[in-house]
């Protein structure tokens, strides 16, 4: 394994960390002035535009997408220290590259599955950052990390499927721009195969029998910047059977294929916003005076900073084996790497996050200092994409079928 950035990787670094610095950090308080004056909370903020605009003139655009003729065409390893990067601001870096889930995601599903009049239609305005999207999958009423569990109905009738659901926690489904969304349900709920009984359908946001219900708190935060979370009510919503994403059944491996990548992308943003804590804690560290000396005498502080160094050191090594692992064996090679990365990456940005915010004090809980915030998103992974505890437990198994 050689985790050595090659030339185009150190070339993007080199101008995504100057697109950071010059353009992004400083946006930081601009967007929130700007969103304060808005009408609605969920319009864009007009910085927003303005840093899409000159991500797209540097070439920071599409980062994500392995597929060249859609995006970028980077490896996993060659997008994972771009992700880093990214992370360090994860509000609007990701956003105004283009970068930002659901819309990752669904652009990889379309891209992978989707017909030529699916990517036409939805993917190639996606890609060009002109509208939104939504991956419905989630369900109040019964434990959604378990997909099987899944009771959205996806009837055929005819020339159209019906969907009748309802789902919550839907990313991106508050944005104004969201105009369509991924939609999971049952089209077979009686099969044999627990695991052929899904599907996937492309529903417009303007169908009639879908109702987007409320928007859905995080924590206290609603997410303005990635289109917030909503409870979404598919209420006898029709679309035509071309709609289909793939093939009848096909919707729990194509969540699969989907998720994969999008758990390696939390975690390379998650090691950014674990670095973007250790900056801040040192800087506080040494402007704070308590009790006649800076806190950057305190032991308790360098114990703080030294294990929240050797923790990332670690995460980092692991989340790059795994983007590794993926290019050169796939997915499914890659495995045990993505479930344990899942498992350990949120649960230690979240333990340095809290050391960060304890460090701060007062303004570590407020809107002063973003550590209040990237702690809400990185204590939200350890649930969303499957809770820690399935993950454990799948893993688990693995490694004891090496003894039975």
């Amino acid at each position: 394994m050689d985790f050595a950035y090659d030339a185009r990787t150190e070339e993007l670094r080199a101008k995504l960390l100057a697109f950071m610095d010059e353009h992004v950090y400083p946006a930081e308080a601009v967007a929130h002035e700007q969103r304060e004056r808005l009408a609605s909370p969920w319009e864009t903020v007009p910085v927003v535009e303005e840093l899409k605009a000159e991500a797209r003139r540097q070439g920071l655009w599409n980062l994500f997408l392995p597929d060249s003729e859609y995006g970028a065409g980077l490896t996993n390893l060659q997008y994972a220290p771009l992700a880093e990067i990214m992370g360090r601001s994860p509000q609007l870096a990701p956003t105004v590259t283009n970068c930002a889930a659901p819309d990752t995601g669904n652009m990889e599903v379309l891209t992978q599955f989707g017909d030529e009049q699916q990517r036409k239609q939805w993917l190639e305005p996606l890609l060009a950052g002109e509208i939104r999207s939504a991956f419905a999958m989630t369900e109040p009423e019964v434990a959604s990390s378990d997909a099987t569990n899944i009771t959205t109905h996806i009837e055929r009738d005819g020339d159209e499927y019906v969907i009748t659901g309802r789902k919550w926690y839907i990313s991106g489904a508050m944005h104004p721009d969201c105009k369509i969304f991924i939609v999971m349900g049952k089209t077979d709920p009686d099969g044999e195969d627990i695991r052929r009984q899904q599907s996937m359908v492309l529903v417009p946001r303007d169908t009639p029998g879908v109702t987007i219900k409320r928007a859905m708190q995080v924590f206290g935060y609603e997410d303005h910047y990635h289109g917030g979370h909503a409870e979404v009510i598919f209420d006898h919503a029709r679309v035509p059977a071309s709609n289909l994403v793939g093939e009848e059944g096909g919707g729990f491996a194509i969540a699969q294929a989907r998720l994969g990548p999008g758990r390696i992308h939390h975690c390379m943003r998650l090691i950014g916003m674990a670095e973007r804590a250790i900056e801040l804690m040192c800087r506080r560290a040494v402007s704070r005076t308590a009790f006649g000396k800076e806190l950057a005498q305190q032991g308790v502080v360098h114990n703080w900073i030294a294990d929240a160094r050797v923790t990332v050191e670690q995460l980092r090594l692991l989340v790059l084996k795994t983007a590794w692992l993926m290019d050169t064996v796939g997915n499914r090679g890659a495995h045990t790497e993505i479930q344990s990365i899942k498992i350990a990456t949120p649960r230690a940005v979240v333990d340095i996050l809290d050391r960060a915010i304890q460090l701060h004090g007062a303004g570590g809980v407020s809107q002063d200092f973003p550590l209040a915030e990237l702690y809400a998103g990185a204590r939200t992974l350890m649930i969303a994409d499957g809770p820690d505890e399935v993950h454990q437990r799948s893993l688990a198994r693995r490694e004891l079928k090496r003894y039975v």
